[in-house]
């Protein structure tokens, strides 16, 4: 038995053209986890871009911990479905000077973390320090500064609630994370020794 090789001309088609860029188009979840009030924010990158999907809180001041843990945990399950992320990014949990706080920090970010590890998607982590230099170039931003510049970047009309903005805020550290600054520079903003200018 022989095989005969391809025509040129077949070959020829089945191959992209040259120059061809191929878009990856990345729906990211950002969560800020908190036992009282979980931001979210949901965000598509793609080519350097960003777009503004969806954002909000979900509020939880009343109730016993499983009840609270289980209210994080359903509604970011319903943000999974709504909006079809591909990937999600959590803000990671600092050291408190209350030992007890961060504890029941801890609890709630393992309720966010399990409504992704649940709809089978990549969880990233990153801590606020990343985050704020990220997003406005310094670790030591103020809420205000990070709400300014999620603002900004994301083209909104209004700036968004805090824990919504911390939330779209790890979304747009996890969407640069493998470009670094230079990727903010292709996407024309001035970058000087690692600030946004």
């Amino acid at each position: 038995m022989s095989i005969r090789p391809r025509s040129s001309k077949a070959h020829e088609r089945a191959t992209p053209s040259q120059g061809a860029i191929r878009l990856t188009i990345r729906r990211i979840l950002g969560i800020d986890p908190g036992l009282r009030v979980t931001g979210f924010g949901v965000i598509i990158a793609s080519g350097g871009k960003l777009q503004y999907v969806a954002s909000g809180c979900i509020r939880n001041a009343q109730g016993e911990l499983p009840e609270r843990l289980e209210l994080i945990l359903r509604d970011l399950a319903s943000v999974i479905v709504a909006h079809q992320p591909s990937e999600v990014a959590v803000e990671k949990v600092f050291v408190n000077v209350n030992p007890h706080s961060t504890l029941l920090l801890g609890q709630a970010r393992g309720a966010a973390i399990s409504a992704a590890v649940l709809a089978h998607l990549p969880v990233s982590e990153y801590t606020a320090l990343q985050v704020k230099q990220a997003v406005v170039g310094h670790g030591k931003a103020a809420k205000e500064q990070v709400q300014a510049m999620v603002m900004r970047l994301l083209a909104l009309p209004a700036a968004p609630s805090a824990d919504a903005a911390d939330a779209l805020a790890c979304a747009i550290c996890h969407a640069h994370g493998s470009e670094g600054m230079g990727g903010l520079r292709r996407m024309g903003y001035r970058v000087r020794r690692g600030r946004i200018l």
